[in-house]
């Protein structure tokens, strides 16, 4: 957990800063910019925040049918119900968009990057080279990152609230665990009651005058098998017996390794990528299912 958490907290070079955001109490949305010891403030701008719980479309009969694993076995079961931690990913699981390409979308690359993003789920390409590309393609400024996260709020998959409330009344610790930006969770956990320490995902960096010059690398969500191994750390520094890992992407499937997640759940309710659900210890397209087998 140390190299983990080394990384977290590593200090950024002084010609890179990162953007912050934080919720007050009533949901309101600040974002603050101050450089390392100059005590200069960049700006900020406050506005009312409201999560969008978004809908989803029913899969159809015919692609149920592919899969054997839409209900527990179970072990699966009794693995989900000994829980003690729980991991989410945050693009296509906890929210319904996937956040690189909304943010794309918004800095007018948004196709070219989609089809990345589907590649690198998909598990074709190593994650590290496709998160490269991606940004490269649209090289996104600190004052579009800022502007972006004020006119687009969190979208939310229906019933991740409830499950997240369910899983913490029963005593089991959430974390986000995110292939995404951590300017763009922080909301999401601030929504979800999720402490920011929780959270494990990548960081824009940017320069003095708020170019994009790259993201952390130090990060270990920000290459290919790093969520196993942010997971694997977490395990050991916190002791956790049992460990669980839900998402809809390859990247969240290799959580479950020796010293990792004990249990993969698939959420194909946004996006059902056929080669990671059939691999899943179980499938679901609904919270609800989650929700209804902790009782």
């Amino acid at each position: 957990m140390e190299s983990l958490l080394s990384a977290r907290i590593k200090p950024l070079p002084t010609h890179c800063r990162q953007i912050h955001s934080s919720f007050r109490p009533k949901l309101f949305l600040q974002f603050a910019r101050r450089l390392d010891k100059g005590g200069m403030e960049m700006g900020r701008c406050g506005m009312s925040f409201n999560p969008i719980a978004a809908s989803v479309q029913p899969i159809e009969g015919p692609t149920l049918s592919k899969f054997n694993n839409t209900s527990p076995s179970k072990e699966a079961l009794e693995l989900w119900r000994s829980a003690n931690a729980v991991c989410f990913d945050v693009d296509s699981t906890v929210c319904v968009d996937e956040g690189i390409d909304e943010l794309a979308d918004f800095c007018g690359a948004g196709e070219a990057v989609a089809e990345w993003t589907a590649r690198a789920m998909g598990g074709s390409v190593p994650f590290e080279d496709a998160l490269a590309a991606r940004l490269s393609l649209f090289n996104p400024s600190l004052s579009q990152v800022e502007e972006f996260l004020a006119k687009k709020p969190p979208r939310l998959s229906p019933g991740i609230d409830e499950l997240v409330k369910k899983l913490k009344a029963n005593s089991i610790d959430v974390y986000l665990i995110s292939g995404g930006f951590r300017q763009m969770i922080n909301p999401v956990a601030s929504i979800l009651g999720i402490p920011h320490e929780n959270i494990f995902a990548n960081q824009l960096l940017f320069g003095s005058n708020g170019e994009f010059v790259g993201f952390d690398k130090s990060e270990p969500t920000s290459r290919s098998g790093g969520k196993a191994v942010a997971v694997q750390q977490l395990r050991k520094a916190r002791g956790y017996k049992t460990l669980v890992m839900t998402g809809d992407g390859a990247t969240d499937l290799e959580a479950r390794k020796p010293g990792g997640a004990d249990l993969f759940i698939c959420y194909g309710g946004v996006q059902l990528r056929e080669n990671v659900a059939s691999k899943a210890d179980w499938l679901v397209f609904n919270f609800v299912d989650m929700i209804s087998s902790l009782d």
